[in-house]
């Protein structure tokens, strides 16, 4: 399978009558992006990351940055492999002694650790293809940072 490099677009809260949930857009540079609804504290953890912001103690994935650096293994990429009834999947891919390991990780982890590594993320053009939006089709979605300023 073809695997497809993307950015991480942002992190929002979509509104509607029923629930306020947290999500992380993915963008694969065309008007194609792929939303991953996420837990409030992924989405604190990655919207902290692209921020750049440090914080006085570490989050649970600047503890796992660490961790690896301390112990000579290198994150070398995300790779959000699929998606079975609406859950996805995702690995990351980590390099140590010479070697590959494969990590199974939810998505959102994956991704916060990604942008503190700063490695790509891939997605599956099946997981594209499956799960992948236009822009405009989102749903009512509030920048996260705005929302936590309510």
């Amino acid at each position: 399978m073809a695997q497809v490099k993307c950015g991480v677009k942002g992190v929002f809260v979509a509104i509607n009558d029923s629930a306020t949930v947290p999500l992380v857009v993915l963008s694969d540079g065309s008007d194609r992006v792929l939303p991953i609804f996420i837990g409030i504290w992924e989405a604190v953890s990655i919207n902290s990351a692209m921020n750049h912001e440090l914080l006085p103690r570490p989050f649970t994935h600047d503890l796992f940055i660490d961790l690896c650096q301390k112990c000579a293994i290198r994150i070398r990429f995300l790779q959000i492999d699929s998606i079975v009834d609406g859950v996805y999947y995702a690995q990351l891919v980590l390099s140590t002694a010479g070697r590959d390991e494969y990590l199974d990780c939810r998505p959102s982890d994956g991704i916060a650790l990604a942008i503190r590594g700063d490695v790509p993320i891939f997605v599956e053009e099946s997981v594209l293809e499956e799960a992948g939006q236009k822009n405009e089709d989102l749903p009512q979605v509030v920048d996260l940072a705005s929302f936590l300023q309510k």
